[in-house]
């Protein structure tokens, strides 16, 4: 019988416009743990109007914190081929992941041409949105909030070749970036696909010993 592929997370970086795939970042190892967080966002702070206490003002602010662990040593891509970047340690990977909270070479000239023109940019500049792959059901679109990189062992070369990076991100949502947007659009269907999932796990009163509340 034939043993089913594990699928791989990892991040993937759209042109926030377009929706073009620009980097694929995928863990070489899916996290053994990770920890996620929501913070409720009601409208009652305690001792105010009573009429607002079930009220919610929007989506809980969702973060996830979790390790991801790379080996140069065993790196190859899905189909069992030889990493494409063989032979640079780990700096592949680890550029991809830090271009998602780094403004591009392009960028920071224009910056600068800007400047020394007197000139002020309105708008900072905009990174690729990210998205977090964890599996067919959990495509969230995220803001990378910290990352931290150990690095545990070089080569001859000083390129690290196994590293462990510890990553928080923030679930961006409708409030964030609006409906039209297309990390609003990934929100809400990822929004959607656990109402669908609490539908599925409805049970009545009794089920905690109870013949009605």
């Amino acid at each position: 019988m034939t043993t089913p592929l594990a699928l791989r997370g990892g991040f993937v970086f759209l042109d926030p416009e377009q929706g073009r795939v620009l980097r694929v970042a995928p863990f070489q190892y899916n996290p053994d743990t990770l920890t996620r967080s929501l913070q409720p966002r009601g409208t009652g702070s305690g001792g105010g109007d009573r009429l607002e206490a079930l009220r919610l003002s929007g989506p809980p602010q969702e973060t996830f914190r979790f390790d991801a662990e790379f080996d140069a040593a065993d790196r190859t891509d899905k189909g069992g081929r030889p990493d494409p970047a063989v032979g640079t340690g780990l700096f592949a990977v680890l550029s991809a992941l830090e271009s998602a909270i780094n403004p591009t070479g392009a960028q920071l000239r224009e910056s600068d041409r800007l400047s020394s023109m007197g000139m002020i940019e309105i708008a900072p500049v905009e990174a690729p949105l990210t998205v977090l792959v964890l599996g067919r059901r959990r495509v969230v679109p995220v803001r990378i909030t910290e990352m931290s990189v150990a690095e545990e062992a070089y080569d001859s070369a000083l390129q690290p070749v196994r590293a462990k990076v510890t990553l928080s991100v923030r679930t961006l949502t409708t409030d964030d970036v609006g409906f039209d947007h297309r990390a609003g659009a990934l929100y809400l269907r990822y929004h959607q696909g656990k109402e669908s999932f609490a539908a599925l796990g409805a049970y009545g009163s009794d089920a905690v010993g109870l013949t009605g509340i």
